[in-house]
């Protein structure tokens, strides 16, 4: 079951650019020309939405990284209490 929060941060080849697309989304949430700030975006709507996840994706479209965004939860929390 996929989390409607979620957001992945994926090129586009068509327009160039960066989009922020939502897991089984028809169209983009939104298109920007760089990475930095398609990933800005992709937090703002995550964090508006009540916290979840935001994918980055490489422009070989492998995942790069992959980010909490609070009130979500995260499934790797580190393990020092300090």
């Amino acid at each position: 079951m996929s989390n409607q929060n979620n957001r992945h941060v994926v090129p586009n080849s068509d327009r160039g650019g960066w989009d922020v697309v939502a897991p089984d989304a028809s169209r983009a949430s939104s298109h920007h020309n760089t990475q930095a700030e398609a990933q800005a975006a992709a937090r703002a709507i995550v964090h508006n939405q009540g916290g979840g996840e935001v994918v980055t994706h490489r422009p070989n479209g492998q995942i790069r990284d992959s980010d909490t965004i609070a009130p979500g939860n995260d499934p790797f929390p580190p393990r020092d209490k300090k």
